[in-house]
């Protein structure tokens, strides 16, 4: 999955997500606006046919964007990596 860093500041960071579905987006933001560090996370899916989606994640207090998301998409693989059929 291909991700371009459009915005990369103190507290906010906004990238583009290429092949991504909606199901993967919503459980990220989900994680992400349920930690305590994080003020606002949203994606943004543009046109279906012509944009990838964004995502933007904007954090509080001395948090890092990046760190949080890094944190919650460990913690998303590592649930992953124990399923068994």
């Amino acid at each position: 999955m291909p991700v371009k860093v459009l915005i990369n500041e103190k507290n906010e960071l906004r990238l583009r997500i290429t092949g991504e579905s909606h199901t993967a987006l919503q459980m990220l933001r989900d994680r992400l606006n349920n930690h305590k560090s994080v003020e606002y996370a949203n994606y943004f899916p543009g046109h279906p046919e012509l944009d990838s989606p964004e995502f933007y994640i904007r954090t509080t207090g001395k948090a890092k964007p990046q760190s949080v998301l890094d944190e919650i998409v460990a913690s998303l693989s590592s649930e992953f990596d124990n399923l068994a059929l």
